[in-house]
């Protein structure tokens, strides 16, 4: 256990850690579906319930479509407000959730949610549409997802569930049939490339990713943001954070995007410039583990120890039980023995 120790504050001493993490033990593997992995089975389900509201006169917008989608969990869900604007759904396992009302006439509502296992309650107002064609045209995207039949979607959720449970040949399987039912479903090569990234299939991987990408006209951000996360584990940082920041072009709101991004500016030894990507992820998920990693990290290569110790802190509070908390316990201990050295006085 010394010997180790001593391992583990080299890399520290090097601000190497999260290689030693997130590449020889896979616990980052994946960001996509790495909290869901980690929470599923430990949560109650959720709700997310809420008001449609138009904007003019406060009146409730009954009759209008609100629309649900967990990337992550593999989820996606339509349904009406009544007549008093209200709209409830249930049984959500714990995500993060982007909810949109895109109504005829009326300007899109957007927002998004963390759901853990509790009840959220939102309220959504519709302003009169005066948006041009071209900003119109980002939500078309809804359309097309309620044309997905049942089948595909029912063979996709069942892959991501199967996915959460490291059943990597039952994902598979399920994929498989998902895009013999749609395919045009880039999302389950998506997911198909994630499954390989984890086989260490690289280029099955890729080649999942690509036809993501061509499938979705080059608008599905969560492929770049995989090609990222593949070339960094092929030691090709520099190649991995153009792939991630073309896909940031696309969906400036992951942390995930932000935090491979991190990653590859580590790679690259640009302490400042990660510091600044895992901050960006965490304005837009507070909660998000990884990026306390990230921030940690870059915190170390500048010798700031305590400030390293807040983050492996945060981290472990956030995501005690998860397959590296260990090691990030180990990582801590170590870092705290350089911190009493550096600051004797305290």
């Amino acid at each position: 256990m010394l010997c180790k120790l001593q391992n583990i504050k080299k890399l520290c001493l090097a601000g190497g850690f999260l290689s030693y993490l997130f590449v020889t033990m896979a616990a980052f593997a994946w960001a996509p579906t790495a909290k869901a992995q980690a929470s599923t089975s430990e949560r109650t389900e959720g709700i997310i319930s809420g008001t449609v509201l138009l904007k003019a006169g406060d009146r409730p917008a009954s009759q209008v479509a609100v629309k649900l989608k967990s990337h992550a969990a593999g989820i996606f869900r339509s349904i009406l407000t009544d007549y008093e604007g209200h709209f409830k759904v249930r049984n959500l396992p714990p995500s993060t959730y982007e909810i949109v009302v895109d109504e005829p006439g009326y300007e899109p509502a957007q927002t998004s949610t963390q759901v853990d296992g509790t009840a959220v309650k939102l309220v959504l107002y519709l302003n009169s549409s005066n948006l041009p064609p071209a900003e119109k045209n980002r939500y078309t995207v809804s359309a097309r997802e309620l044309s997905i039949p049942g089948k595909a979607r029912s063979e996709y959720e069942k892959g991501v569930q199967r996915l959460r449970m490291r059943d990597l040949a039952g994902s598979l399987g399920h994929f498989t049939k998902a895009a013999q039912a749609f395919p045009e479903y880039y999302e389950v090569y998506y997911h198909v490339g994630v499954v390989q990234t984890t086989l260490g299939h690289f280029d099955d991987a890729m080649q999942a990713f690509l036809k993501a990408i061509d499938l979705s006209g080059g608008r599905y951000a969560w492929a770049d943001f995989g090609i990222g996360y593949l070339l960094f584990l092929q030691g090709k940082p520099e190649d991995a954070e153009t792939a991630v920041r073309r896909g940031l072009e696309l969906d400036s709101s992951s942390p995930d995007g932000y935090v491979i991004l991190g990653m590859a500016q580590l790679r690259l030894d640009h302490a400042d410039e990660a510091e600044r990507s895992a901050r960006e992820a965490l304005l837009r998920n507070p909660n998000f583990g990884p990026a306390y990693l990230v921030l940690s990290d870059a915190y170390g290569r500048k010798h700031e120890y305590r400030a390293q110790l807040q983050g492996l802190d945060t981290y472990l509070k956030l995501e005690p039980n998860t397959s590296g908390a260990e090691h990030v316990r180990q990582v801590r201990e170590a870092v705290q023995k350089m911190a009493a050295e550096v600051y004797p006085q305290e």
